[in-house]
């Protein structure tokens, strides 16, 4: 097997490699006088299990750099006689234009989909996607992995012994939550309740108050895969507080905290937790309400269950 990490998500390719026992496999990085690029393996890869780990968030790079960048390495190997190549991909981009809801609308996630295809990936593996149908029906050999049996401890240790109730910023995002709900009562032994909050984006304008759920005195986490400005966020956390909740805690698996991120200021917000799979541009002490959860043991162990022909639904849905 060789695991290689590109620039930007060496440290946790790094991580993972240290829950594997290993050391990540070097590679070359080349940048030309015109912007251009190039990446190659320093080590053989004919005739091997090449897992290519690459987040295509962060740092001065755009997403669609950090996506040409992977394709363009996974190709290498490919043309290198690799026997089969993984792109292990922590947050996957362009996956929130999963359907046309105007005229001429495009469908990133497709279109990604057919590139991943077109240079010889043989899977992809990502965490908590925006549309699992969308993103299944896309990708059609690939692995979705989920942070909910990681976010449980964190949550029980935010909560206690309070009434807890799980909430949904908006309808799409209720199956994620009724998976971290079956979690939760797995692991904690407890059934905690639903809430849900009416969400209807047109040109970035957000309308909608239909608010399902009881939280009056109840401690909220608000779930969702991704915090980018936060807006969602607290916008759903100022919900529950008119509606009496005693504290409300944000949660998501991709932390893009785009501009100034307003959960991470809003007062209507106790604690917002977020998993690794994005690095941060700031030092963690700078915002003493976040927390991260390291998702280097879920990408560990999910390699080592494709490279050995493992159970994955086994790593996701453990027995009590």
């Amino acid at each position: 097997m060789r695991l290689f990490a590109l620039e930007g998500s060496d440290r946790l390719g790094a991580a993972v490699a240290a829950r594997m026992h290993l050391e990540l496999d070097p590679l070359e990085e080349r940048e030309f006088s015109d912007g251009e690029h190039k990446s190659r393996p320093l080590v053989s890869v004919r005739g091997e299990d090449v897992f290519v780990l690459h987040t295509l968030h962060g740092g001065a790079r755009s997403p669609a750099e950090r996506l040409l960048r992977l394709l363009f390495f996974i190709a290498t190997c490919r043309e290198n006689g690799a026997a089969r190549v993984t792109a292990v991909t922590p947050y996957l981009a362009f996956m929130r234009k999963d359907q046309q809801t105007k005229p001429r609308d495009p469908v990133t996630s497709r279109y990604v989909a057919q590139l991943f295809e077109a240079v010889g990936t043989d899977m992809v593996v990502t965490v908590d996607v925006h549309n699992v149908s969308a993103f299944q029906n896309a990708f059609r050999h690939s692995t979705l992995l989920g942070m909910q049996h990681a976010f449980v401890p964190r949550i029980r240790n935010l909560v206690g012994t309070a009434r807890m109730v799980l909430m949904s910023p908006d309808g799409g995002g209720i199956r994620r939550v009724h998976q971290l709900q079956e979690a939760y009562a797995t692991e904690a032994g407890v059934a905690v309740e639903l809430a849900m909050l009416e969400k209807r984006r047109s040109d970035d304008v957000v309308t909608g108050d239909l608010f399902a759920g009881d939280v009056e005195g109840a401690d909220v986490v608000i779930l969702d895969d991704i915090i980018a400005s936060g807006g969602t966020m607290v916008r759903a956390a100022r919900a529950c507080r008119q509606r009496g909740a005693r504290h409300v805690h944000a949660m998501a698996t991709h932390a893009l905290l785009t501009s100034a991120s307003e959960a991470l200021f809003a007062p209507e917000i106790d604690t917002v937790t977020v998993s690794s799979s994005v690095p941060l541009s700031f030092e963690l002490g700078a915002f003493g309400k976040l927390s991260v959860i390291d998702c280097a043991p879920l990408l560990a162990e999910a390699i080592e269950r494709l490279h050995a022909g493992g159970s994955i639904n086994r790593l996701l849905n453990p027995q009590p």
